[in-house]
């Protein structure tokens, strides 16, 4: 600021009255001059080049990414190999950031008189293809005209939800209508494993009576604890991070809609996920069957 008040005083004054005047030196000054003269510097022009993509990058995610997919972004879409250091600098410089999480409300009730299926997964959440072990739960949008209960059905081999449903209510029909999604769309062979809490909605008879029929084996953890069914847990996280906490919704009708277009439209075929490698489950699932595709014909030839 000071050298920028000598510049603008010497066609009046001599800099070496000014800079006594503002206290700093010539020398000082002068250096300053020689800078603004030559322009930004090498690596201030790549910043500002690089700031510009981040900004672009951070758009098409609605503004979700932090630095960490940003990153990925940059080396997969533009081809530009530099520091997440870099870029978690720069987006600070820019203004940009991440998005993260709300506490909710209570949505496992359970039923102490039924007898809840065994935990067959145990927290290994890990699965070595898709359709092996799903899991489920339950979370609520909140709209001025009242709650509306989302269920989801994951895939924990790529984290793709396979199934959802939404309602102005949590009763049994709520779970049973995204099962039958996930169904209808995985067409899985019969054995595959369904987890959940001990949700009465998933301890129910009609949801026994429906996994039975389709050949899914359920599986729930302890009431109450979230690491049993962690993986569910953390893609609720991001939902709520990502979209339920940066909107208000008016109308069920209209909190109904907005799942669905971060669902299908950005989380399943767009957002990047860590245990993925940084790729899409879309895209991780992609990738598995081009290299079934490619060892099956390996083992042919």
């Amino acid at each position: 600021m000071r050298f920028r008040l000598i510049h603008a005083e010497t066609d009046h004054h001599e800099v070496s009255l000014l800079a006594r005047v503002l206290g700093v030196s010539r020398q000082g000054y002068y250096a300053w001059a020689a800078r603004r003269r030559r322009g930004p510097s090498a690596r201030a022009r790549q910043d500002q080049v690089l700031t510009e993509k981040i900004r672009r990058h951070h758009q098409a995610s609605d503004e979700i990414y932090g630095a960490p997919r940003i990153h990925v972004d940059l080396r997969e879409i533009d081809g530009v190999r530099v520091g997440r250091k870099r870029v978690a600098r720069l987006m600070r410089a820019a203004g940009l950031a991440g998005v993260s999480r709300r506490k909710g409300c209570r949505t496992t009730v359970s039923d102490r008189q039924v007898a809840a299926a065994s935990d067959l997964v145990r927290r290994q959440f890990t699965a070595a293809e898709p359709n092996r072990v799903w899991t489920a739960d339950i979370t609520y949008v909140p709209t001025w005209q009242g709650f509306v209960y989302l269920a989801v059905v994951l895939d924990v081999f790529s984290r793709r939800i396979v199934g959802w449903a939404m309602a102005d209510h949590m009763r049994t029909e709520l779970v049973t209508d995204a099962l039958a999604m996930a169904i209808h769309q995985r067409r899985p062979e019969a054995g595959v494993i369904h987890h959940s809490d001990k949700g009465s909605q998933y301890t129910s008879i009609a949801f026994g009576r429906r996994c039975e029929q389709a050949g899914v084996r359920p599986s729930t953890g302890r009431t109450g604890t979230c690491f049993d069914n962690a993986i569910t847990e953390s893609f609720f996280a991001s939902l709520e991070c990502e979209l339920i906490d940066r909107r208000s919704f008016r109308t069920r009708s209209e909190a109904e809609r907005a799942p669905f277009s971060y669902i299908e439209g950005f989380y399943n075929p767009r957002r990047r996920h860590s245990a993925n490698s940084q790729l899409s489950p879309a895209e991780y699932e992609r990738r598995h069957a081009l290299r079934n595709i490619h060892d099956l014909d390996y083992a042919a030839a």
